[in-house]
């Protein structure tokens, strides 16, 4: 199976109805070139400070010869606007249906995969909740924005349509992986239980993404969305953000005392 594609200004309906089929498309038209370079300014200075490993490891999750920095929406305004999109915000609420009153980020990451990396480990971003049998319920959404051309050859994210709907005894095959190759500005989307992992790059040019990932309300988040937002930058906020990263309770789940949080 191919990986879809769609433009950005597509109806709802058919990307949600193609990501539900695939659990994964390409949406093109996604962020304009000024837009890109903006936020790849805005991050300049924190990725130069991110380590890029030489030595790899191959039973490592995390491949050598890449950079990867989070806590995004402390950084970068044009991430906050990014995981506020209103079209990835439909999705997920198609997504997620009723199995949550509201959805909230799951992770923030910037990564650039550099020339000589490996390609990572197949693995789904549902894989945290192992306690759910596969195929799980509906649990997380990903996308992957991407601030510069992805392309086989620089390490394009791997993906297995159709693999959102396998149970445990359903392995991989080889011939079953594609990459996402797209153009700068586009953005991948996949659903939390299809299997992908980043290519290797066997190019001579640095691959730049941005992972914004989306779970139920009542979930966990991967990354701790209250400390890679700091107190004194969150009270700087709009309510939108503060929703995104999970200050509203759900149902009865969240609550705090004002009185407290306000002396903090």
């Amino acid at each position: 199976m191919k990986i879809p594609h769609h433009r950005a200004g597509d109806p709802l309906d058919d990307i949600a109805a193609t990501l539900a089929n695939a659990g994964c498309c390409v949406l093109h038209d996604m962020h304009s070139t000024k837009a890109s370079a903006d936020v790849v300014e805005q991050l300049k200075a924190h990725m130069a400070c991110a380590k890029v490993s030489k030595d790899d490891d191959g039973t490592e999750f995390y491949p050598g010869h890449t950079r990867r920095i989070s806590s995004l929406l402390a950084r970068s305004e044009g991430v906050r606007e990014m995981a506020l999109n209103d079209l990835v915000k439909r999705l997920c609420e198609r997504h997620f249906g009723n199995n949550c009153e509201r959805h909230h980020l799951h992770v923030s990451a910037a990564l650039e995969i550099g020339p000589g990396a490996r390609k990572q480990i197949l693995h789904r971003e549902e894989d945290p909740f192992d306690f759910f049998p596969l195929p799980r319920p509906n649990l997380v959404l990903a996308t992957m924005w991407a601030m510069s051309d992805f392309t086989a050859a620089n390490g394009a994210t791997l993906l297995i349509p159709g693999s959102h709907t396998w149970d445990a005894q359903r392995p991989p095959t080889q011939d079953e992986v594609v990459a996402a190759e797209m153009p700068r500005g586009s953005v991948l989307v996949w659903l939390g239980g299809t299997l992908h992992a980043a290519g290797a790059n066997v190019s001579d040019s640095w691959r730049y993404g941005i992972i914004l990932s989306y779970s139920l309300g009542w979930l966990r988040q991967e990354e701790n969305q209250y400390l890679a937002l700091p107190q004194h930058l969150a009270a700087e906020m709009p309510n939108e953000v503060l929703d995104l990263i999970g200050y509203p309770m759900h149902g009865s789940l969240g609550f705090y005392d004002p009185r407290v949080a306000t002396q903090a």
